[in-house]
């Protein structure tokens, strides 16, 4: 797995604690991520996830095995995986078995010999039980979803551990392979690669490899009676899995070559859609390679959530704070199409929002949400939007392509910060002040004097 652009967040050093300031020998219960402090664990680095999992909708039970490969990041006598609900069934450490104790989400392991810091290790956890899904703050549900025919996996913004055991936060990516038995006659599909499909006694095992590093809250799984279509989309393989009571897209692949053009080269090997029935799910969701839609998305839906692959699945954020990254640039490449397809130009949907009084609009500043339940309110999204526009109108419209294009590929596969995205801007036009922009857009209070 490439590491070259990837930044652990100073989070992590936050959450330790320790005598004297060191870290923590049993590592953290969590990276310290402002809206999320229980996310994610201090003290290892995962390097990939191998799961092997099966789930009989009849039962509503799964049961399954997580081999886990990390590096230590600080000497550790013990380790938190995120977990919720499952029932752990046994925890080896270096192929020996470990202690393991449970508080809420926190799987504790105690290997049976400390841990050096830079060393590699392999935890296995064997769990099993019926998952669970998890209402967010903001009242949406995630993680285990029952379906009519089977289940939807998703995973924003912690909804991966009610399905495997890991390090839960955006911080922590990693390549996956997946192997998922269900019974026959039901399709099972995840993220990347099929890398096999077999039937035996009744039940079909797809293994599926994800080899581009990923977050977890990008993971999914669906189960179901799925119809697979198979194409390309500008050399680049495509799997699509469609409910048969909805339709597929015909547009992916001229979104594929619009967002090329935008953003360059799609950073992951494959790509396609997951559209489950209408109701399955309450929302969209950007799951990496291939998003998830409740129905048959319309163009401007499509057009979000293939532009989160370069803007969150390949830049990921690096705290839940930093998610303005995530849905501004997706926000905005919805006007960029509307303006190139003969809509309303980006600056004419700006002018409309300025205009607006909407409270909830100017409720917060898109840098600073208020709170975990509003991540994914109106001015991480809109505003947001509005962010990049000033810049967009500051250094010019062939300057702002080659801007996101570069940024695109600058943090390709790694994380980043609004920091981050300020220092890289100013330093790509060191000639403009971007002060007031920064100051009344990005984390002003309330709606700007001046549009």
């Amino acid at each position: 797995m490439s590491r070259s652009v990837r930044l652990v967040p100073a989070l992590v050093a936050l959450a330790l604690t320790a005598c004297g300031g060191g870290p923590d020998p049993s590592g953290a219960p969590g990276v310290g991520d402002p809206y999320f402090p229980k996310a994610g664990n201090g003290g290892y680095d995962v390097g990939h996830y191998a799961l092997d999992i099966a789930y009989d909708p009849a039962s509503r039970r799964l049961t399954g095995a997580a081999r886990i490969t990390a590096r230590a990041t600080q000497d550790l006598a013990a380790f938190h995986l995120d977990l919720f609900g499952l029932t752990v069934d046994s925890v080896t450490v270096q192929g020996e078995a470990a202690r393991w104790s449970r508080d809420g989400q926190e799987l504790t392991v105690h290997p049976p010999r400390a841990l050096d810091k830079g060393g590699a290790f392999e935890v296995r956890v064997r769990y099993s039980g019926t998952p669970r899904t998890i209402t967010d703050p903001d009242g949406s549900r995630e993680g285990w979803l029952r379906t009519e025919d089977g289940a939807l996996a998703l995973g924003e913004p912690t909804g991966s551990m009610a399905w495997f055991p890991g390090n839960h936060h955006p911080s922590d990516k990693a390549s996956y392979t997946v192997q998922v038995t269900v019974p026959e006659g039901l399709k099972a599909v995840s993220n990347g690669e099929l890398t096999g499909e077999r039937t035996a006694r009744g039940a079909t095992t797809f293994g599926w490899r994800a080899a581009e590093p990923m977050a977890s809250y990008v993971a999914t799984l669906a189960i179901g009676r799925y119809e697979i279509r198979r194409s390309t989309a500008g050399g680049v393989p495509v799997y699509t899995a469609v409910d048969p009571r909805e339709e597929n897209t015909d547009e992916l692949a001229e979104v594929m070559a619009w967002a090329r053009d935008a953003f360059g080269p799609y950073p992951f090997s494959s790509t396609g859609v997951i559209i489950a029935r209408a109701g399955d799910s309450e929302y969209a969701l950007e799951t990496q390679n291939r998003p998830v839609f409740p129905g048959t998305p319309d163009t401007e839906l499509l057009v979000h959530e293939i532009a989160h692959q370069w803007f969150g699945n390949s830049v990921t954020p690096a705290s839940w704070k930093d998610m303005w990254l995530n849905e501004g640039f997706a926000t905005y490449a919805e006007w960029l199409w509307r303006e190139d397809h003969g809509g309303d130009s980006a600056q004419r949907t700006f002018e409309a929002l300025y205009r607006s009084d909407d409270a909830d609009l100017w409720a917060f500043p898109p840098a600073e949400p208020s709170g975990a339940g509003h991540i994914s309110d109106r001015p991480v999204y809109e505003r947001g939007a509005m962010v990049l526009h000033k810049i967009r109108q500051r250094v010019g419209d062939d300057a702002f392509g080659d801007l996101v294009r570069g940024w695109a590929a600058a943090r390709r596969h790694g994380n980043a910060s609004t920091a981050d995205f300020t220092r890289y801007v100013e330093r790509r036009a060191p000639d403009q002040d971007f002060g007031r922009i920064w100051a009344d857009w990005l984390y002003g209070e309330g709606k700007p004097d001046r549009p």
